[in-house]
């Protein structure tokens, strides 16, 4: 049973004097440093945030330039594509032009050799047709 009496009062300023020193020498300060550590991760925090925005604004300039680079290269890609075409349309030009005439000269001079050859031909023509007629005929004519 409880019983009020001086011990009690005693026990109870014991207890009012161990919250105030436990408060003065252990809680104050655990919630003062809990309270800077808050403050420093709030800031932390806010670091953060600014290290990510400047990094995404950063990622956008990047890909802005990256894009802005690639259609620069397809622009110079389909001229030089362009301007190569041309070229090797000029050159096939060129060369079919040589070849064309390269195939005439060649004409001309297969139609000459058959020329030559047919005159030598018609010029032994007489030789062969006695030749044949006497072969047929059993003497010579």
């Amino acid at each position: 049973m409880i019983t009020i009496d001086l011990t009690m009062l005693i026990q109870i300023a014991n207890i009012l004097i161990m919250i105030w020193i436990m408060n003065a020498v252990l809680y104050k300060p655990i919630r003062t440093i809990l309270e800077e550590r808050g403050k420093r991760i709030a800031g932390l925090e806010k670091d953060v945030e600014n290290f990510t925005e400047n990094g995404r604004l950063r990622l956008e300039a990047f890909d802005k330039k990256l894009n802005d680079a690639r259609a620069k290269a397809k622009a110079e890609l389909d001229t030089a594509r362009g301007e190569a075409q041309t070229a090797g349309a000029a050159q096939l030009a060129e060369i079919r032009k040589k070849a064309d005439a390269e195939k005439a000269v060649s004409l001309k001079r297969v139609e000459e050799e058959i020329g030559k050859a047919r005159s030598e031909l018609q010029g032994q023509v007489a030789a062969f047709a006695t030749e044949m007629a006497g072969k047929i005929l059993g003497r010579a004519i």
